[in-house]
């Protein structure tokens, strides 16, 4: 009997598992460097769904009965982007992280991408996670970062109810385009980066191949050229990960950001962590976050790390002792952090 041949559809199918399934070994390779792993133990999966019925992967790592710290990623990322401070954490507190939608596994769901929208999903997985009276100390990286802001100018009575602390890092309220220094020479003095030619480039569905000239790149623009081996390796996996249509859909969205003063509502303890070498969001959108913090009576610290745009990947150990101080302030109580 002639064998069948596949047809079209079911061709298109294997290649889209495929593609799922080396997104997938990208985001939970293993490494030399340990602290860079998966988490060895158990974790809990928070169903979540959003407001426009998108399903969101949500993981809870560490005691049930624990004091929460909550992760949002940034911009190309995943919940595994936080293994470093899951890592260091989950034997303490109860650690939560999240896909972003349509990052990860989440499912980017119908409405049309706001930052708004992202907010309102940070309002649902808070809601999910957290006991009643239960607040968390909140940790940001650059889109989460945007993220928290836009949340406690969308939900400001939240934030006193939600939050014990926040943690901004390597983050941005407004006006990307006119203060990056990724493309060379602009930005940097006279010549300016028109805000047409940044959108394309944001928007562009660009992809990341594991080959020499890409990664050195990768870590001159988006991290540090002190980032070498496990290090930029794992951080080039995690964005790898990212399906190239996300990365120019949320590129988008990123051009046009601005989460106004939302900063201002931010009337928790709260820190913020910048890169002398970030190329993305360099210090000067950090210290105008500073200015609304310090407004608000609410800035707790605000320190520049010798990292790029991936602070808590490149100088995680730096990091977590920042986060641990900030943990054990907000909680009252003694944070245990192993790192290697």
């Amino acid at each position: 009997m002639r064998a069948m041949l596949p047809t079209p559809a079911n061709l298109t199918q294997r290649v889209r598992d495929l593609v799922r399934e080396h997104r997938k070994d990208l985001r939970t390779r293993t490494y030399g460097n340990a602290d860079l792993n998966p988490p060895a133990g158990p974790y809990e999966v928070i169903p979540v769904t959003t407001e426009d019925g998108a399903h969101l992967r949500v993981h809870a790592y560490g005691p049930a009965d624990g004091d929460v710290i909550v992760l949002v990623h940034g911009w190309t990322c995943c919940l595994e982007y936080w293994n470093p401070q899951i890592n260091a954490f989950a034997g303490e507190y109860r650690v939560i992280a999240y896909d972003v939608r349509g990052h990860g596994e989440s499912e980017v769901g119908t409405d049309p991408l706001t930052t708004d929208q992202l907010a309102d999903d940070l309002s649902v997985v808070l809601a999910a996670v957290l006991k009643p009276a239960q607040r968390a100390v909140l940790v940001g990286h650059s889109l989460g970062g945007m993220t928290i802001q836009g949340w406690a100018g969308r939900h400001p009575d939240e934030v006193s109810r939600r939050a014990a602390a926040v943690v901004l890092s390597n983050t941005s309220s407004c006006e990307l385009i006119a203060h990056t220094t990724v493309v060379p020479f602009l930005n940097r003095g006279l010549l300016r980066l028109p805000f047409l030619a940044g959108l394309v480039g944001l928007s562009l569905p660009i992809i990341f191949p594991p080959i020499a000239p890409v990664k050195w790149l990768f870590r001159r623009q988006i991290m540090s050229l002190a980032s070498t081996g496990d290090v930029a390796d794992f951080a080039q996996n995690i964005v790898r990960a990212c399906p190239a249509r996300v990365r120019g859909r949320f590129g988008t969205l990123l051009s046009h950001l601005d989460v106004g003063r939302g900063a201002v509502n931010l009337t928790v303890p709260t820190t913020v962590l910048a890169g002398s070498f970030d190329d993305m969001t360099p210090p000067v959108h950090s210290e105008r976050i500073v200015e609304m913090l310090t407004e608000a009576g609410s800035l707790d610290t605000y320190r520049v790390l010798a990292t790029g745009h991936l602070g808590n990947v490149e100088a995680y150990r730096e990091f977590n002792v920042e986060l641990a101080r900030v943990a054990k302030s907000a909680f009252g109580i003694p944070a245990k952090v192993v790192n290697g």
